[in-house]
């Protein structure tokens, strides 16, 4: 069918997509949609037993996450969509809902059933008309219905199976494959629409729309095609009741902690993955509409999780291109609030008025107001009104105070005060950079970069503290996605060069107990990882001075490089490799986390900015992995996996030949 007629027809309609899936917004962006997306709140509480068949559990489940959207978005985001978009895939074999897998024995449980057989996979998607009264509330009308595609995999040798469950791919998918990925090679074959696989069956959804944009409102329709009204006695008075709650205040937001099942948790740091492309299908008892109180994410900020960018919904308005601009503005309020210590103030669930903080962190009250009302849109604050007073108070949210407040076990505190100091000043000769080709610590800092670091980092003990705990953060938010992006038991030596406090060896030493790790770092840091050690040290994390470049490596199966090869110059890269292969033996194995510029990868645009980072403070660069590939071949090593963790590193597998 062609499509441009039906898009034209919602040309200037504000469109919602209710999910951040990567794969359904790069469908829809490719026919040409313009729409925003923002993700569903919905507490996946639906019980799957009182489902006749899972089909109906995913469109069920995907009208909740759009009627959540069409209902918070007049109240939260100022604004009434005229569509919201709501979609949810689920994996099925005899029957059954296969979730993500727990471990590894899991997936080689969902894979083994799945070997030589034909499986299922539904797709439910739910369209909501939003349409404005006169007296200011919305009708709202779902048209709803479901694909299905059949997928018969091959008969999967025990080989086959493990190679591709050691690969993790796995792990974070309902079914335990991706079919666009490397799960594609178990498939034998595929009856319907592909991209239902995908996580939405785009040919169904135009037919739907061109119905809808070319059949009289009221017109009788089949169950498969195509209309179909849902406002009956029981349903509408409740969805017209909810939205006069959601008005009035009345509705308690739902308990922080699992979102949209599609949707990761921002936690993790990661993005929302489709059922058999990246993840998704969920579960538990209960069923309902209910309304989190929580910012909606704009289009720009939806392009930042999910990888790709989409465009803005107002044809009249540059929407995205005057989010980018003011970007700046959000990551400055985000530094002042640390600097100021704002979320540690707000830590442990108190709840303060804008008097209370001004005071604590000694500042102005109206400064302070403007700084925290700021962070409320942001989303990492929360504000209400006290009933018995009715002044204001603010809080930290579920994600400010896992990251946000100093000492906590996953802080990025320090990483976001590293920032301030030192990154923000030096963006600021971001031209001077990309017109020299060269950094700019001397413009920023009155002196050359080499001498930055030896007089600031290593001899003011304040300003080496502050670099030491920014790459503590870092550590310590990516370590367990490192540690376990491969599968690393096999060795029981490893050597963790430059790895400052020890955070990375730590949780090495943690998921392997049989591994001991060796930290390698300059006398300098040596002396002060004292003061990052756990609470708890582990007996199998040692450390020893040295400089990498000069001093002989600690033997080790294993070398991790977690982003060292980036601050150098290919040169510079090239001597150290070919200083590590002639010291490890044949079959030796190293671990490279850096961030890989590879094109297609989730979160590109934050790796394309992390090269303007290194281009305004360092010799050195990000890198694709096929760039990777070639310099290590020349060293003598061979390039085995790759994996995209999703968070600010991802992960490298390589063996000396």
């Amino acid at each position: 069918m062609v499509l441009n007629p039906v898009i034209n027809k919602l040309a200037g309609k504000l469109v919602v997509l209710a999910s951040a899936s990567p794969r359904r917004l790069e469908i829809l962006t490719n026919v040409g949609l313009r729409f925003e997306v923002v993700p569903s709140w919905f507490k996946e509480t639906l019980d799957k037993a009182m489902f006749k068949d899972p089909h109906d559990y995913a469109v069920e489940t995907a009208k909740q996450k759009a009627l959540e959207v069409a209902m918070r978005m007049p109240y939260k985001h100022l604004k009434t969509p005229d569509i919201v978009i709501g979609a949810d895939t689920v994996v099925t074999v005899e029957g059954q809902i296969l979730e993500k897998p727990q471990d590894k024995q899991d997936a080689y449980r969902m894979l083994s059933s799945l070997s030589g057989k034909e499986h299922s996979v539904f797709t439910g998607v739910a369209i909501v008309l939003c349409q404005e009264k006169e007296d200011k509330e919305v009708d709202y009308r779902v048209v709803d219905f479901f694909e299905e595609t059949k997928v018969k995999f091959a008969d999967l040798s025990e080989d086959m199976l493990w190679e591709y469950i050691n690969s993790g791919e796995p792990m974070d998918k309902a079914g335990g494959y991706g079919i666009q990925a490397l799960g594609g090679m178990l498939v034998e074959y595929v009856h319907g629409d592909f991209l239902n696989v995908v996580g939405f069956p785009l040919n169904h959804f135009c037919k739907v729309l061109d119905t809808l944009y070319n059949t009289p409102p009221d017109s009788p329709t089949d169950e498969q095609g195509k209309l179909q009204r849902e406002d009956s006695d029981e349903t509408w008075p409740l969805v017209n009741s909810l939205s006069k709650c959601a008005e009035n205040g009345e509705l308690e937001p739902l308990e922080k902690g699992q979102g949209d099942s599609e949707v990761a948790s921002v936690d993790a740091g990661g993005e929302e993955e489709d059922a058999t492309s990246v993840g998704g299908a969920s579960g538990g008892s209960g069923t309902g509409v209910q309304v989190q109180e929580q910012n909606v994410i704009g289009p720009e900020e939806a392009a930042s999780v999910s990888g790709s960018a989409c465009s803005c919904n107002r044809e009249d308005f540059p929407h995205r291109i005057v989010d980018i601009m003011d970007g700046f503005k959000a990551s400055k309020a985000l530094f002042t609030a640390c600097k100021l210590n704002v979320f540690d103030v707000l830590s442990e669930g108190t709840e303060l008025s804008a008097a209370e903080v001004s005071r604590r962190i000694k500042a102005s009250e109206e400064g302070s107001t403007r700084l925290l009302d700021a962070c409320v849109s942001l989303g990492l604050l929360e504000r209400r009104t006290q009933e018995e007073d009715g002044g204001l108070v603010y809080s930290n949210t579920e994600e400010a105070s896992r990251f946000l407040v100093a000492g906590g076990p996953l802080s990025l505190h320090g990483y976001v005060l590293h920032c301030n100091e030192l990154v923000w000043p030096l963006f600021t000769h971001l031209e001077s950079a990309v017109r020299e080709g060269a950094n700019q610590y001397e413009r920023a800092f009155g002196k050359k970069s080499v001498d930055l670091f030896q007089d600031s980092v290593f001899k003011k003990e304040e300003v080496k503290l502050r670099f030491m705990n920014a790459m503590h953060s870092i550590a310590k938010v990516t370590a367990k996605d490192l540690a376990t992006a491969f599968d690393l038991s096999m060795f029981k030596t490893a050597c963790d060069v430059g790895g400052c406090t020890g955070a990375m060896a730590y949780e090495f030493a943690q998921v392997y107990p049989e591994m001991s790790i060796t930290v390698l770092d300059l006398p300098q840091v040596i002396t002060m990882c004292s003061r990052f050690q756990p609470k708890e040290p582990n007996d199998r994390v040692a450390f020893v001075a040295g400089d990498f470049f000069k001093d002989p490596l600690p033997k080790a199966e294993l070398y991790i490089f977690a982003r060292i090869l980036h601050d150098w110059s290919l040169e510079k890269v090239h001597l150290l490799l070919d200083k590590l292969s002639k010291e490890c033996a044949t079959g030796c194995h190293v671990l490279l986390a850096e961030t890989l510029v590879d094109e297609g990868k989730p979160h590109v645009s934050r790796a394309r900015l992390q090269c303007l980072n290194m281009l305004v403070q360092t010799e050195g660069r990000e890198r694709s992995s096929t760039h990777y590939r070639r310099i290590l071949l020349a060293s003598g090593f061979r390039l085995l996996r790759v994996q995209y963790t999703g968070s600010f590193l991802d992960a490298m597998l390589c063996v000396k030949c």
